[in-house]
């Protein structure tokens, strides 16, 4: 045998096979899988730290104004706030009527979120400051100013009611929940920032 045949023959061995290519790449198909569902855990676990995280930025900045201006901003009951855009914009120091922080002093500083089309994770084009989710984060403040705020979970989240000035919350993943039992149904997995 010369020494091009023994080559030739040789190539011809090293080379992977059509079946074997196939079993290669099925083989990475199916671990892929199995890593896809522990990605995703990963994934939500880091969401809701971001949304823990950021529930305790807002408490912090409300509280903060308090003590800089004696009054909470934008409250005049106990009410939840839906919209949030105002209450954003004057903790940022950009409240355009002066009239909430008129020394404009900035209590949190907030990223604007990346796609516009779909907000998550900063302040929105409407001003809103939405969750890792896309859903804007909920907030009740004392403007009672009796050191009682309702507890929106009052089964398992706590007494029915708060002796606190501020609480805020996300409604998770689901975007769904937000009252009642918050072990069960679609409030398991919302992040609250009194406990």
């Amino acid at each position: 045998m010369t020494n091009d045949e023994f080559r030739m023959t040789k190539e011809d061995n090293d080379a992977f096979t059509l079946i074997e290519l196939l079993i290669v790449i099925s083989i990475i198909i199916i671990l892929m899988g199995l890593l896809f569902p522990a990605f995703r855990g990963a994934q939500d676990q880091a969401k809701k730290v971001q949304a823990k995280n950021d529930l305790t930025q807002i408490v912090t900045a409300v509280t903060a104004y308090y003590t800089e201006y004696g009054k909470y901003p934008v409250a005049t009951d106990d009410t939840p706030i839906t919209n949030n855009a105002n209450l954003f914009n004057a903790l940022r120091g950009v409240d355009t009527s002066d009239a909430v922080n008129p020394r404009k002093i900035v209590f949190v500083t907030l990223p604007d979120v990346k796609d516009t089309a779909h907000p998550r994770s900063g302040i929105g084009t409407d001003g809103q400051f939405y969750d890792p989710w896309g859903t804007a984060y909920k907030i009740a403040i004392d403007g009672n100013y009796d050191n009682q705020i309702a507890n929106p979970y009052s089964q398992n989240a706590g007494q029915a009611m708060l002796r606190l000035g501020v609480i805020a919350w996300s409604l998770g993943k689901d975007k769904a929940g937000g009252s009642g039992d918050k072990k069960s149904g679609n409030s398991d997995d919302d992040v609250i920032s009194w406990q």
